[in-house]
């Protein structure tokens, strides 16, 4: 993860066609854009909010902004995002995140997530599904896209890895993404990959299981890696063990996955308050047999859950927010959180 410059938002060139007639422009975009972000980060979430927002601070707002013709309604902001292509909005904006804030690094997982609104929805139309690529030592979104209205993760995934740039990454998925067109379009982006195996696909959950019933009752005779993490936060004493193999004789059809080279079993013992619980995952990875690299991606995978998805429900009440899919993504794609990782735990590593 690099830090990059302190740099204002104001001084942020995003670019992105500007869908307004030139002759008819009143108010300046980017400095319409800094007043959407500070609103939303306000707790501003919808367009209305964002005008009573800004005309309560207008103030404050024209130490930093010219606002020459000081706010504009709702219904011009809202028009004006809705007639910028969404996909060019988004790429733009996030080209101008990258300014003010880390960058993620070679070697840094990329989680991948989706996330429904489920209040996004009324009658006629679903609610709005989001699909995010979240940097998660940087704690940053690298990009966001709204899914079609008939499609899902599963069908959507795949078309949003054609475009993103992941090369050098670890790209994480959970089940739902485990699929070997999706190991094949994250290789194709230059990414290694760590898939989640659950019981979606008996079959091949059942062979990895197998393989490590063998391993256990015989370790000495099964060449792996291991590594274990110790935590204790709270009340709660957690232990991470990761083994990781790299025979695949033992899996099913591993031929089916592109430049597949491990599996891991990931075991986490958790204790709190004198009672104990052991819960086990199993992984697919394109990664070279390294068990310390493993247990380290499959955790950062969960902070697109803690440091976004929760963010966004408890910050910005996103499950609440009733504003639907014609005008949903350009909020959402205005809330690229940055979260600060939490301190390193201490670890005991096991050849």
């Amino acid at each position: 993860m690099k830090a990059e410059n302190s740099v204002r938002w104001v001084d942020v060139r995003v670019g992105g066609r500007d869908p307004r007639q030139a002759k008819k422009v009143e108010h300046d975009l980017v400095e319409w854009l800094v007043v959407a972000v500070c609103a939303v980060l306000s707790g501003a979430d919808t367009f209305v909010a964002v005008e009573v927002w800004a005309k309560e601070k207008l103030d404050g707002l024209r130490k930093s902004l010219k606002l020459e013709r000081g706010i504009p309604c709702h219904d011009t902001l809202g028009r004006v995002f809705a007639a910028r292509d969404p996909d060019e909005f988004g790429a733009a904006f996030l080209r101008g995140v990258v300014q003010v804030g880390p960058t993620w690094a070679k070697g840094d997982v990329v989680a991948i997530d989706g996330k429904t609104s489920r209040r996004s929805g009324k009658v006629g139309a679903t609610p709005l599904p989001l699909v995010s690529a979240f940097a998660a030592q940087a704690g940053r979104v690298l990009e966001q896209r709204a899914t079609a209205a008939k499609s899902n993760e599963k069908t959507a995934i795949p078309e949003r890895l054609a475009t993103w740039t992941l090369e050098g990454g670890i790209v994480t998925l959970d089940a739902l993404g485990t699929q070997p067109n999706m190991a094949q379009a994250i290789r194709d982006r230059g990414a290694d990959y760590g898939l989640a195996v659950k019981d979606n696909q008996p079959t091949r959950a059942e062979s990895i299981t197998d393989f490590v019933s063998a391993f256990e009752a015989a370790p000495g005779k099964t060449p792996h890696q291991f590594h274990e993490v110790v935590e204790k936060d709270h009340g709660r004493l957690a232990v991470r063990r990761c083994h990781v193999f790299d025979p695949l004789d033992g899996l099913l059809a591993p031929n089916r996955w592109t430049d597949l080279k491990s599996f891991a079993r990931i075991s986490r013992e958790r204790t709190i308050r004198g009672k104990t619980s052991v819960e086990r995952r199993f992984y697919l990875s394109s990664l070279a047999s390294d068990a310390q690299r493993m247990n380290e991606a499959v955790r950062l995978h969960w902070r697109v859950e803690n440091s976004l998805h929760g963010c966004m429900d408890v910050v910005f009440g996103d499950e609440q927010m009733r504003a639907y899919r014609s005008c949903r993504s350009e909020f959402r794609r205005l809330t690229p959180v940055r979260l600060e990782p939490p301190a390193p735990c201490s670890c005991k590593t096991q050849g």
